[in-house]
């Protein structure tokens, strides 16, 4: 990249396609922007000459990525989880990070992984993968796909914030039971015909237990050996929040035990964009149709994207001076 005419900082924007022509627009006023789409190499050798880099999920920003990022004061991720960047890292460095951690009001618009939750759900009771690729390979056998309905059964929400009270009520609408539970939960804080509950009371009641909590480092592992066995046998197990909240070999183990009856899941642990064939989940997937998995597609919309980019482009020309004026980072 060459030195600007105009003398702007330099924005790298590390997965590019599709991004918002309305919030190119915006961040064009303050910045002469690099639209890319990089691999790990490129990536270590664009960020060398960014100021200000526009990160997704694609990539892991960390030590390495960030002691190439010799220019960079901030870091831009249209994400709430932030297990994808090295945060100590970034603050040593003075590196700023504006994401969407904390924009409560905004996000109560952005619903995308609350729809993918209740359609992961139902694509595992009533099997529809195996019931589509039977029919595109020739077949039309509907004795082979008997399902389950959600009706007059009870789900449990573990993590009841933003996403989870979008869940609970779409549940309820389907007719559902539903309860929740999240640390210093007010139960007169919870939607109308959601029970508050325990985790402890919540898991051997539900059919379908469904993760929405924030990864934080003492939550980490924290649904294991003990939660899947004290869920109700055969009850389904739906993951959209992030891998690392899981014991992903417990998860195997009740899987292969046949103590649940299934499970889907938008997220794992060690997320890697080259793909991840030798991971557990995914090799025990490819041969057992009790496990779906998609690859963190959960705010991966063209109504999210949009909304999500136009927002952080305003936040980051808005706060840009200050940034770069700063001489200590700190994460938002």
């Amino acid at each position: 990249m060459t030195a600007s005419a105009t003398d702007h900082p330099r924005l790298l924007i590390c997965e590019s396609a599709g991004f918002s022509a309305v919030a190119l627009q915006k961040l064009r006023t303050c910045f002469d922007v690099e639209l890319a789409d990089l691999d790990r190499h490129g990536l270590l050798a664009a960020i060398r000459e960014a100021d200000a880099a526009w990160v997704k999920l694609r990539h892991r920003i960390d030590t390495e990525v960030l002691a190439a990022a010799q220019r960079l004061r901030c870091l831009v991720t249209n994400t709430t989880g932030l297990n994808h960047l090295d945060l100590q890292e970034a603050e040593r460095r003075g590196i700023q990070v504006l994401s969407l951690r904390g924009e409560t009001e905004f996000l109560k618009q952005v619903r995308a992984t609350a729809e993918l939750t209740v359609a992961l759900l139902l694509a595992l009771i009533r099997k529809l993968p195996q019931a589509c690729a039977h029919v595109a390979q020739g077949g039309w056998n509907r004795d082979l796909f008997k399902g389950h309905e959600l009706y007059g059964r009870t789900a449990g929400i573990v993590g009841y914030g933003r996403l989870g009270r979008i869940v609970a009520h779409t549940l309820l609408a389907l007719g559902m039971r539903v309860l929740a539970c999240s640390p210093n939960l007010d139960p007169h804080s919870v939607e109308p015909g959601v029970e508050p509950s325990s985790l402890d009371e919540l898991l051997p009641q539900c059919d379908a237990v469904l993760l929405h909590a924030n990864l934080t480092p003492e939550n980490r592992g924290f649904f294991g050996e003990p939660q899947f066995a004290a869920m109700r046998p055969r009850s389904w197990f739906v993951n959209t929040a992030r891998g690392e909240l899981v014991d992903e070999l417990a998860l195997l183990d009740a899987l292969e035990s046949g103590r649940l009856a299934g499970a889907a899941l938008d997220v794992l642990c060690d997320e890697r964009a080259v793909g991840m064939p030798d991971h557990p989940l995914v090799r025990y997937a490819t041969s057992h149709d009790t496990l779906l998995l998609t690859p963190h597609i959960g705010g991966n919309t063209y109504e999210s994207s949009e909304k999500t980019e136009i927002f952080l482009a305003n936040r980051l020309v808005e706060w840009w001076p200050e940034i770069h004026h700063s001489t200590v980072g700190q994460s938002t």
